[in-house]
């Protein structure tokens, strides 16, 4: 019996109407008509594979409109995703842990690694839901859902309702991730996705990095209608999230095979695309048996991986201005210089997504930026000069933010079916969680102000994801030399070699 099935159109296309289509295309006088559905999309791909050659520029022109309709808007609502669970740090140095009391212990550490529970738990069963559910509905309604909660943090009188609101916020931003990830990976081919997932992953970590001056600047609002500094940075930036949400009804694309702005025939070309690419441009139906089959080792290697990596880059998103602050500059001061660590993050992690895509390598670039983030942290932890310390914030936070996006790329590239996509990336970006939750504990109070714990526990687990993607490099490497030798298939899929 199947958990869900791909929903489909009640009408089909005729032969002679697909044939004009495909013929109207190659006119170039394709025009954009109503949503294609999964039936148009399969008459398509029958008809239309023998002129893909004389194609290419047709393709550069639709996947370019691609690129403008899902990346801008998918990165605009990570950023906010971003800010809406960081900025509590921020909020935390100006005024937050005064007036309610969070440097007592642990209180901290319990409001900020809370908001992972959820996160961890809920994102397999979101990504589950984008299919039935449609991402324009289930993604929208989650934006304008953390947006409104975001904004009642502002009137929080007490952590432990804060620690209540911050849990409902890791329940709302659950599936967002993951659900992104999935859908930008369902419109490209293998070896163009990471640097489509790096270009929206940028445009979020450098909004996220000029946030913490803009939360400065919104808390400078303190006593204006009696509400204090840090309040306003909740209100202000929870009501910028739930109005995105509003937007995002109206603009959030769809899967390539229901999509709303491309005309049948253009859709028949990303299809053709993805299918001679990995055989899997169509979705297909989830059973049973292939959810529990979906859960092979390679699927917790990567997991692992993801984990290691995104300890690092939320021991930076977290606590940048925390340690900045313990280097001894001023509020202001450590506000402003953490965004230049996320802008140079943001150029070298499109460098290296370009390099990757360009040279169809994944491990290796995946290995020297994980090299990259060891010095950086080593630096930040153990250099005796704050200039050199501070040096090492561009290194991390550059090193491993082009991790994060690699591992994606690297597990999608080695992925066939929508239905095991939408459980791997979901299982994979859980564990990015419970890198969340690790480093919400490992930086702690006590160890304030050099962290010196935290980072430590960073640079063993950068060496741990070395040593696991040695493994599933040697690992591929054997399989397709097996497959070439052989004549064998991979993945089920005829010409289909793991990425490596």
């Amino acid at each position: 019996m199947p958990i869900w099935s791909p929903r489909h159109s009640d009408s089909f296309r005729t032969a002679n109407e697909t044939t004009d289509m495909a013929m109207s295309m190659e006119s170039g006088t394709a025009t954009a008509t109503s949503p294609t559905t999964v039936n148009d999309a399969e008459a398509l791909l029958l008809t239309d594979t023998h002129t893909r050659v004389r194609r290419t520029d047709l393709e550069r022109r639709i996947i370019r409109r691609v690129d403008w309709r899902v990346l801008p808007i998918l990165g605009t609502l990570y950023a906010l995703a971003l800010i809406d669970r960081t900025n509590i740090s921020i909020a935390r140095i100006v005024g937050l842990d005064e007036d309610l009391g969070l440097s007592i212990g642990n209180r901290f550490s319990i409001v900020t690694g809370i908001y992972f529970i959820p996160y961890t738990l809920l994102q397999l069963p979101s990504n589950l839901l984008l299919r039935k559910v449609g991402p324009r509905k289930l993604l929208s309604f989650c934006v304008i859902a953390w947006g409104t909660t975001q904004l009642s943090m502002g009137f929080v009188s007490n952590w432990w309702l804060l620690g209540f609101l911050r849990t409902l916020l890791g329940a709302l931003e659950a599936g967002f991730f993951p659900s992104m990830v999935y859908l930008i990976s369902t419109w490209y081919t293998r070896h163009e996705v990471q640097t489509r997932l790096a270009i929206f992953y940028v445009v979020a970590i450098i909004l996220d990095g000029f946030s913490a001056f803009f939360a400065y600047i919104l808390s400078l609002l303190s006593g204006k209608l009696g509400i204090a500094g840090w309040a306003w940075i909740f209100i202000i930036e929870g009501a910028m999230t739930l109005a995105f949400g509003i937007l995002g009804w109206f603009f959030l694309p769809g899967f390539p095979d229901c999509n709303n702005f491309l005309s049948p025939e253009e859709t028949a070309v990303v299809l053709n695309r993805v299918q001679s690419d990995r055989g899997d441009s169509l979705p297909d139906i989830l059973t049973w048996k292939k959810f529990v089959d979906a859960f092979d080792w390679r699927v917790w290697a990567y997991s692992l991986m993801f984990l290691c990596a995104t300890t690092s880059t939320y021991g930076v998103g977290f606590f940048v201005t925390l340690i900045l602050r313990g280097l001894g500059w001023s509020v202001s001061a450590s506000l402003l210089l953490s965004a230049p660590p996320f802008v140079f993050a943001g150029m070298s992690t499109i460098i290296f997504s370009r390099l990757s895509d360009y040279y169809r390598q994944r491990a290796l670039f995946i290995a020297i930026q994980c090299g990259i983030t060891i010095v950086g942290w080593c630096l930040t932890g153990f250099a005796p000069a704050g200039g050199w310390r501070y040096g090492g914030l561009f290194l991390s936070n550059a090193g491993s933010s082009g991790t994060v996006i690699g591992i994606l790329a690297y597990s999608s590239n080695n992925i066939v079916s929508h239905s095991k996509r939408a459980i791997v990336s979901g299982v994979i970006i859980s564990a990015g969680g419970v890198g969340g939750l690790l480093a919400s504990n490992v930086f702690t109070e006590t160890s304030a102000p050099r962290y010196l714990p935290g980072i430590v526990v960073t640079i063993i687990f950068q060496v741990l994801l070395l040593v696991v993607l040695c493994a599933t490099t040697v690992y591929f490497h054997r399989q397709n030399a097996g497959a070439i030798r052989e004549s064998a298939q991979l993945e089920g899929h005829p010409g289909f070699l793991y990425t490596l």
